[in-house]
């Protein structure tokens, strides 16, 4: 991989514009869900706003070679349907010539980065809607996080409610990842209650001038039939905080894939970084979960 690396380093160097090239090149899956009714979708946006943390090792992330090479490990895998990332990770699996018959997300709003005094101020830094349309991308994924104490809130808000339009109205996914947050001890925190989950899908679902395109990115929390329902919208499990518990976590996608409106899996650290650092046995296990 360390010599594909510096491959890719040099066309970015000498011939940038291979990139828009191997964009349109690209063999595009005619529709989302068309090889089964459900999507495993294996993320790896984290390292854009500043997490590279998995578990007990605070760097795992920021090693570019090796992410890479769990990513194209995974991308390989029988029931893998995409990838969800920023830019230079989609750039570079283009250049690899891992997306073939992929779908491909981009992660739009990477500005609130982790940890710092203007992270629910949330700025659409990634990808565009304009882009991934020009790029013949999948769609676009956002962070929508409600503060109910930070201003800064209202002007993530209306900057989602604009990319799920402008994505519509190019026919593209718009995956929205809804979360009520609150700041505890100076770090922003997610409230995984049913409540909280129910009341962000319920803000989520009427972001934008139609919700034709849009998806919902979920947690799996408790009573999660009563949570579902707080929507038609179709919806993407993601795997959360990584745990050393991999079956406890395993078991609790189990049950929530038998709810109709849940569509698949949208997971990345769980899965490029399992506690036994077998990748391919981690990515086979959870699409025989989603492919039932």
């Amino acid at each position: 991989m360390r010599d594909r690396l510096r491959a890719i380093t040099d066309v970015r160097t000498r011939r940038p514009q291979a990139i828009a090239e191997a964009a349109q090149r690209r063999q595009r899956r005619p529709e989302l869900l068309s090889d089964g009714n459900r999507l495993l979708i294996i993320a790896a946006d984290h390292p854009a706003r500043g997490v590279l943390r998995v578990g007990d090792r605070p760097m795992a992330a920021a090693d570019r070679a090796d992410l890479l090479e769990r990513m194209m490990i995974a991308l390989a895998r029988p029931g893998v349907d995409g990838v969800l990332g920023t830019a230079d990770v989609i750039e570079d699996l283009l250049l690899l010539g891992a997306l073939e018959d992929k779908v491909v997300i981009g992660s739009m709003n990477r500005g609130g980065l982790a940890g710092t005094v203007f992270e629910m101020d949330d700025r659409f830094t990634g990808c565009d809607a304009a882009t991934i349309a020009r790029m013949r991308f999948d769609g676009g994924k956002m962070l929508f996080r409600i503060d109910p104490d930070d201003p800064a809130t209202a002007r993530t808000m209306m900057s989602c409610a604009a990319a799920v339009s402008e994505l519509a109205a190019h026919g593209l996914m718009a995956m929205v990842e809804p979360f009520i947050s609150h700041r505890v001890d100076g770090r922003v925190r997610n409230d995984l209650s049913p409540d909280a989950v129910t009341r962000s899908i319920a803000v989520a679902a009427g972001l934008g001038s139609t919700s034709a395109y849009t998806w919902l990115k979920l947690p799996v929390v408790d009573d999660m039939e009563r949570v579902l329902a707080a929507s038609t919208l179709p919806a993407l499990l993601h795997g959360g905080e990584v745990s050393a518990d991999t079956s406890a976590v395993f078991g609790r996608w189990r049950k929530a894939l038998r709810f109709p409106s849940v569509q698949g899996l949208v997971v990345g650290r769980t899965l490029l970084w399992p506690p036994d650092d077998d990748v391919a046995g981690a990515v086979d296990a959870a699409a025989s979960l989603v492919r039932g």
